[in-house]
């Protein structure tokens, strides 16, 4: 993988950690200020959440893959 790809990599893991992040603040809030009358938002927006962080953690585990390879 050429640097550029391997910078790219990393921006895409910043952006997808980013999201999961923004996702899990929304789940806080859900808790913290919507329960438990809002309950009925807890499958969607921890789905959601979920989603965006099995997003990262495969990315992440791609650019790790792809740093070790660049380091051989």
């Amino acid at each position: 993988m050429t640097e550029e790809e391997l910078k790219a990599l990393d921006k895409e893991v910043k952006k997808l950690k980013r999201i999961a992040s923004e996702w899990a603040s929304q789940l806080h809030d859900l808790v913290e200020d919507k329960l438990p009358a809002g309950y009925q938002e807890i499958p969607g927006i921890a789905q959601s959440t979920y989603d965006a962080c099995r997003a990262w953690a495969e990315a992440n585990a791609r650019l790790n893959a792809a740093q070790k390879e660049t380091q051989v």
